[in-house]
């Protein structure tokens, strides 16, 4: 009698997943041919494009032109003109700001203009000669001894100024209380000639 443990000869129950090696090569092959056809295709694109630098703007980015303005637009309208911030090295609409920024900041759109977005490093006269220029720079606005004289004069010619044009309406001030007090004076000898204690008046 057979034991229930045994397997029965010519039964595979080992349950493990049975490969077909031919087929897996077959793969293998179509694969390796499919990286040479690559490779192939990639070097007769031609060389690699050599883009410049990023560089900064020497222009003001225009952003406040047209707010608050309405603006007609219509479906035939070319993309110049309709709503929103158009980009004619790239030939697109953004709707708002903060995208438009984005935009012309970003790898596409200076890919258009020809640079990458690598920064050239500075050499170290470069960065000699851009402090001088900002020394220059920050001295050109610094003011004189001159000009701290001019303007401490000014300022003690216009705190003068002010004084007298407050001295003069206290004069007039001054001046319209005394003529309002000798308005009642007169009022009281007329009213005292005529025989009257007064016209209306608190006084006696």
């Amino acid at each position: 009698m057979a034991h229930s443990g045994s397997n029965a000869v010519g039964v595979d129950n080992t349950f493990r997943k049975k490969f077909n090696r031919e087929e897996y090569l077959e793969r293998a092959r179509e694969r390796e041919k499919e990286d040479e056809e690559r490779a192939l295709s990639s070097k007769a694109k031609g060389p690699p494009v050599h883009r410049k630098p990023l560089k900064h703007r020497d222009f003001e980015v225009d952003l406040n032109s047209r707010l608050g303005k309405t603006q007609v637009v219509t479906p035939i309208a070319p993309l110049s003109q309709q709503a929103g911030y158009f980009c004619s090295v790239c030939d697109c609409v953004v709707k708002d700001s903060a995208n438009y920024l984005d935009h012309i900041n970003g790898k596409k759109h200076q890919r258009a203009l020809g640079m990458s977005m690598r920064v050239e490093r500075a050499s170290l006269q470069q960065v000699q000669e851009r402090f001088e220029s900002l020394k220059k720079r920050k001295e050109g606005v610094t003011f004189t001894e001159q000009d701290l004289d001019e303007r401490i004069l000014k300022q003690q010619q216009e705190e003068e100024e002010r004084k007298r044009q407050r001295r003069e309406r206290k004069k007039e001030k001054k001046r319209e209380k005394a003529a309002s007090e000798g308005q009642d004076d007169a009022d009281a000898d007329v009213a005292a000639l005529m025989g009257f204690g007064g016209f209306g008046s608190s006084k006696k």
